[in-house]
C-alpha cells in the first residue's frame, strides 16, 4: 500500500531557452516576461506546472490515478460533479449530486459530502494531490492545499527581449461574408487581388538565450492530507527532467532542462521516531539550501564582459562541504534518467 511521503524536500531546477519565448506576458503583447527593474527574465509558476501536467497526462494517457484535473479546454465543474457521483462507498457517504438551491443558485453540499468528493479528487487526479486545487466553483468538493509549490522562475543574468518581424506568405482575409460563401467565392476574391496584397507581416518575440532558475518546495505534512506518495514524487522529478522534450513549438525556440538539484531532509536524531519528525519538519531553512552561491553556485556573467549564449557559458558547481546536517543532496542523472545521491 502506498503511503504519503515522510520527508521534506526543496529543489532547484535549471532550464534554458535559446531563440524563443519561454513565457509570454499577455499584458505586454506576449513579449517574454521580465522584471522591469533589472531586466531579468521571469517564467510563471503556472507555465511550469502546465508542462508538468502535460507530461504526466501524456505518459499515463490521462488515466488511472494519474489523470489531470486542470485539463486544457475543459470545464472543471464537470469533474467535480463526477466526484460527487463516483466517490467510493468506503467514505460512508452515499454518492450523488448534492441538491441545488434555486433561490441561492448554488448546490447545498454538506461537509461530509464535500470531504468525500475531495478525497476522490485527490485519489484520481495527480495535479490535485500534487499542486492542490480550488474545487468550490460548482458542486463543492472543498479546497486542497498541495504539498508541491513552485515559485516564479528567474533568469540568472539579464535578458534582452527582441521583437522580430517576419513575412507571412499568405493572408486570412475575412472580409468576404454571407450565408452562401464557400471556397469558390474565396477563390474568386483571391484571383482579383494583387500579389503583394496576398502577403502580410507578422512579429515574433524572443530572447537569444536565457538560463532560468526555479525554486520549489515539497511539504511532507501537506502530503498527508492529499496522499501524495513517493511514486507521485518520482513522477514529478521525471516530468521536470523530460517535459520540454514534449513541449516543442516554433515560438518557444529550444528549451531544455539543464540540471535538477533536490535537497532531501532525513534528520539526525538516533531515535527513529524523532528522526522521522525531523525529516518531515526539516533540518535547515529553505533559503539556506536554495540561495544561489551557497550550496549550488551558478555564477552570473554580469560584469564579465561576456554575453551568455549557451549553457556551457556557465560553470554550475555544488559545495557539499556546506551542506547542513540532516540534509542530503540529490542530482538528476540524465544517462540513467533518475535522481542519484551527490
Amino acid at each position: 500500500m502506498n503511503t504519503p511521503i515522510k520527508n521534506r524536500y526543496e529543489f532547484l531546477y535549471l532550464f534554458d531557452c535559446e531563440n524563443g519565448n519561454p513565457n509570454g506576458d499577455p499584458d505586454a503583447g506576449n513579449s517574454p516576461r521580465i522584471d522591469p527593474e533589472d531586466m531579468h527574465g521571469l517564467v510563471s509558476d503556472v507555465a511550469i506546472k502546465r508542462r508538468v501536467r502535460n507530461y504526466v497526462q501524456m505518459k499515463h494517457a490521462n488515466g488511472g490515478s494519474y489523470a489531470i484535473f486542470v485539463e486544457h479546454g475543459t470545464n472543471l465543474n464537470t469533474k467535480i460533479a463526477l466526484a460527487h457521483e463516483s466517490h467510493s462507498a468506503e467514505s460512508g457517504v452515499a454518492p450523488g449530486m448534492p441538491p441545488f438551491d434555486s433561490s441561492k443558485k448554488k448546490w447545498v453540499t454538506t461537509k461530509d459530502k464535500a470531504q468525500a468528493a475531495r478525497e476522490w479528487m485527490c485519489s484520481t487526479f495527480f495535479d490535485v494531490r500534487t499542486f492542490g486545487a480550488v474545487m468550490s466553483t460548482g458542486p463543492n468538493a472543498g479546497q486542497v492545499r498541495g504539498p508541491v509549490q513552485v515559485a516564479f522562475s528567474r533568469s540568472v543574468d539579464p535578458i534582452f527581449p527582441m521583437d522580430v518581424s517576419i513575412t507571412r506568405m499568405a493572408v486570412s482575409d475575412n472580409d468576404i461574408k454571407g450565408a452562401n460563401v464557400g471556397s469558390a467565392e474565396f477563390r474568386a476574391w483571391e484571383s482579383k487581388q494583387a500579389e503583394d496584397e496576398l502577403r502580410t507581416m507578422g512579429r515574433k518575440s524572443l530572447v537569444s538565450y536565457g538560463l532560468y532558475a526555479t525554486k520549489g518546495f515539497v511539504s511532507a505534512n501537506l502530503a498527508q492530507g492529499t496522499q501524495f506518495t513517493d511514486a507521485d514524487l518520482n513522477e514529478l522529478w521525471e516530468a521536470f527532467a523530460n517535459m520540454f522534450d514534449h513541449d516543442r513549438s516554433a515560438s518557444k525556440g529550444v528549451m531544455a532542462c539543464r540540471d535538477l538539484f533536490v535537497f532531501k531532509h532525513v534528520g539526525t536524531d538516533t531515535d527513529l521516531v524523532q528522526r522521522e519528525k525531523q525529516a518531515m519538519l526539516g533540518c535547515a531553512p529553505a533559503h539556506h539550501l536554495l540561495d544561489l552561491g551557497r550550496i549550488i553556485d551558478v555564477p552570473a556573467l554580469k560584469g564579465s564582459g561576456k554575453t551568455p549564449r549557451c549553457y556551457a557559458d556557465y560553470a554550475v558547481t555544488q559545495h557539499l562541504e556546506r551542506m547542513p546536517k540532516g540534509v542530503e543532496l540529490w542530482r538528476w542523472d540524465f544517462s540513467e534518467n533518475r535522481l542519484i545521491k551527490a
